[in-house]
This record gives C-alpha cells, structure tokens and sequence, in this order.
C-alpha cells in the first residue's frame, strides 16, 4: 500500500527563500490528504503535480494564517472547477466562521458540502477511520489552541502463498476465510492451518505531523514509535529562548523527540525565515538523532522506506 507525503510548504510565519509556509499531501493507498493549508498552496499543488480533485479530507491544525490562509483560495478554486463531492474538513471550530464570513462576503455559495469535523486540543481523539487508516489528534502546547495528527495504517489481511494453494488445489472461493486468518478443511477432512498457507502482513506504519509546539512531555506517549515523525523545528538552539516566548522547538529539541519517543526517522521543519540555508539546522539535530531529513518542498517521503 502507497503511504508517502509530499512537502509542500516548509517556512513558518511568512514565504521566504523560495519556501512557502506550512502544508502536505499525504498519499495514503491513492487517497489523498492535505494536512496545513498556507499561503501559495494551491501554486504549490500545481507546481509539484498533486492534485486538487483528489484532496477530499483537509487538516488543519491551527488558525496562525500561515497554516490556513490558502484554504479559502483552494475551496474556491475547487468551486469553480466544479466540484460537487463533499469535502471532509478537520479543524478549531472558528474556522467554520472565518470560511463562512469570506464566502458571504464574496457571495459565493459553494457547489459542494463541507463536512465539518471539529478538533479538540484538550484530549487526543480518534477524528477519522476509513478501509486504509485511523487519524487521531494530538494536543499541542502553542500560543493558540493547535493539534498535530497521526496517522495510523489499518492493519492489511494475510497474505496468500499462491504457490501451496495452487500445490494443494484449495478453491477460490477459500482465499477471502484464509486472509482473515481461518484454517483450510479440505473436502477429506483434513485441516490445515493457516500459518501453512499464508504470511502474516507488514506490521502498520505510522505518520505522525506536530504543528507547531514548544517541547512538552504530554504529546510523548501517543506519537511513540513514529515511522516518520515530522516535528517543527523553527529555531536553531542558540535561539531557544526565542522559541520559549513563541512557543516554538529548537532543531536540538525536535530530534530529542524522536530519540525519546523512539521514532524510526525525523523530519524537520516550520524554519524560520532567519535561516537562509537550512544545513545547520540539520547538522543540529543529526547531533542528536542521525535520520533526519529536512522536510524540502517537492520532495517526497516513502513512509516506511
């Protein structure tokens, strides 16, 4: 199953060095999911080939304009291109009133529903669950009310070892009991056991996403054991008393994350626009915990490679 995410905004607070501000197509089995929605996304979108009709659920994880403002320009374009299928938006509640005022102002009614699905930066909940994934929120410590999310693969049935069936001449009709874990009675009475006719599938991987946040203990036990973990990384650490005011992690800080929340692999981003090149920022927290990667706009990230 395809489960990979694609940078498409890495800067925080404004578009600067040819980085534009926070957002990410996350592809999970050809389903796509935008998490973030900054300024220039849909440039962004086009720019890297994602596309715009596909996006049926939208995360956002707070209402700093450089995580929300380019969605009213993406559901506007989605308006004029004629999209009818509702579209699944996760969010802080006041976002329903920003969308709201911005369409009545314009007169604009949209073609199409939006399916509104409030986050609650109180307590971690399940907020999606679909045949591919789980989404739940993770409460974060920022200035304003924000949650990250994970994303977590459902678990796949077995799989068959189309070499013994076709050896022991097993029906078709016995695949579907055999990937969910049932013995194989054959018309002799002989039973087989399914460890003798299937493997178990890959365990699940897990996409994780944390806004933007000042270092806290209380995210660590529900982001454990990321495939990927994304954190931001705004500052370098000689700014952390900056980031303390902002409420905002240092790149030493993010890849402490990942060391004590045993993720598989880091990546960094969020920068501040102080930073022209990014290599510091990476050699900082390769200090720490050495696989991390830079979240570079345009690139994409096998989750799980």
């Amino acid at each position: 199953m395809k489960f990979e995410v694609t940078i498409l905004g890495s800067s925080s607070a404004t578009p600067i060095f040819n980085r534009n501000p926070s957002s990410q197509a996350l592809n999970i089995n050809e389903r796509l999911y935008l998490i973030d929605c900054g300024e220039g996304t849909q440039q962004q979108m086009l720019k890297f080939d994602v596309k715009i009709g596909r996006i049926d659920h939208i995360f956002i994880s707070h209402l700093h304009g450089d995580h929300y403002l380019g969605l009213v320009g993406l559901l506007s374009s989605m308006h004029l291109n004629g999209r009818v299928k509702p579209l699944h938006l996760f969010c802080p509640p006041l976002l329903k009133e920003i969308i709201d005022l911005e369409l009545r102002c314009s007169d604009t009614v949209l073609q199409f529903p939006i399916d509104y699905r409030f986050t609650n930066p109180e307590a971690p909940e399940v907020i999606l669950e679909n045949p591919d994934v789980i989404v739940e929120s993770i409460p974060l410590d920022h200035r304003i009310p924000c949650t990250g999310f994970l994303f977590r693969e459902k678990k796949r049935l077995r799989k068959l070892l189309k070499e013994r069936l076709a050896e022991l001449n097993i029906p078709i009709e016995y695949f579907s009991p055999l990937k969910k874990g049932a013995d194989y009675t054959g018309p002799d009475g002989k039973t087989i056991k399914n460890a003798e006719l299937t493997t178990d599938s890959a365990e699940p991987k897990t996409y994780v996403y944390c806004s933007d946040t000042q270092l806290n203990l209380s995210y660590f036990e529900q982001i454990s054991n990321a495939t990927l973990l994304y954190h931001e990384a705004t500052f370098l650490h000689n700014m952390l008393e900056r980031a303390i005011e902002t409420n905002h992690t240092t790149a030493l800080q993010a890849a402490e994350v990942a060391l004590q929340t045993n993720a598989d692999k880091l990546l960094i981003g969020h920068f501040s626009a102080r930073y022209k090149t990014l290599n510091e920022l990476l050699e900082e927290a390769r200090s720490v915990f050495a696989e991390t990667e830079l979240a570079i706009e345009g690139k994409t990230f096998l989750i799980g490679d």
